[in-house]
């Protein structure tokens, strides 16, 4: 049967965390998906756990090199067999009526291009901290383009076509998400479930990746502020490099639990901190559906 979804999960170096994001796809109540595991030149175990699940709707993809994310993620989008392609990392976690409640609402919707949902942010023990991304519509996940689109990259699921169309820019290197949003919003129709979707790993934070990613988000914005000669994308340059600097002082004063605290957004209802108990449970026993 032709799988309607098409879930690309490139990895790298993720034997501590890949098999529970496996097994949180294998615990789906929507069962017509395939999904391409992309090594991206792991030194550790993860191409073993890779090739170590025993369904046909895996399909584990490696070539030794190191590539990036972006270019990982367009290879899977180029080669998924899906009306939908929906991604999804190494070290997050599904609920399990994702994809049932996302395809039910795009078949239901077919104007939109793209859609996301809610996350819960944990911690590398599980712990949940926080509740981020409950935006609805797309005028307001495109509220402040120059800020921030409050569509959480991990949730999306969208019209093959349109990723397609509009692929990751290579050189996007971490902030491919925000880049994509940010060359198609005008012209896409983006949408997100309130419901939450997707359990978000934040580890510690790493100052030569933020550097990294903040630099190339602040020339991006500086460049797109420049082309359509709109000063807020300026603003949202000069955001860049306050963030980076706070973070910076973060990080070397040991505040960083704080920061992310903060990131993780609104607080959590007892029924909300009890359904992801569960899930987490249920994606680390031995016998998940038993």
């Amino acid at each position: 049967m032709q799988p309607l979804i098409s879930i690309g999960m490139p990895v790298f170096n993720c034997e501590k965390t890949l098999e529970s994001s496996v097994q949180s796809i294998l615990n789906q109540t929507y069962t017509n998906w395939e999904l391409f595991l992309i090594d991206d030149g792991s030194k550790d175990k993860t191409l073993d756990i890779a090739k170590s699940f025993q369904d046909q709707r895996i399909k584990v993809v490696s070539d030794g090199t190191n590539q990036q994310l972006p270019s990982r993620l367009n290879q899977a989008i180029d080669i998924s067999n899906g009306k939908y392609f929906a991604r999804m990392d190494g070290d997050d976690i599904s609920y399990p009526e994702r994809f049932q409640r996302q395809i039910e609402y795009l078949e239901n919707h077919p104007e939109i291009d793209l859609l996301g949902g809610a996350t819960m942010i944990f911690n590398d023990d599980g712990q949940a901290l926080g509740i981020s991304y409950r935006q609805k519509s797309h005028t307001e996940i495109c509220a402040r383009p120059w800020s921030n689109f409050g569509l959480a990259h991990p949730t999306w699921i969208g019209k093959k076509t349109w990723f397609s169309q509009h692929q990751y820019r290579t050189d996007a290197i971490r902030m491919e998400d925000y880049d994509l949003l940010l060359r198609t919003y005008q012209y896409s129709n983006f949408a997100s479930l309130p419901d939450i979707l997707i359990g978000y790993r934040v580890a510690s934070l790493s100052l030569n990746k933020i550097i990294n990613a903040r630099y190339n988000l602040g020339l991006t914005l500086g460049k797109k502020a420049i082309a359509d000669k709109d000063w807020s994308f300026a603003y949202g340059t000069l955001m860049q490099v306050a963030k980076t600097l706070i973070e910076a002082f973060a990080i070397t004063t040991k505040l960083d639990l704080k920061i992310l605290r903060h990131r993780a957004g609104d607080s959590i209802e007892a029924t909300e901190l009890a359904q992801w108990q569960e899930i987490w449970h249920q994606c680390h026993r031995k016998d998940p559906l038993l």
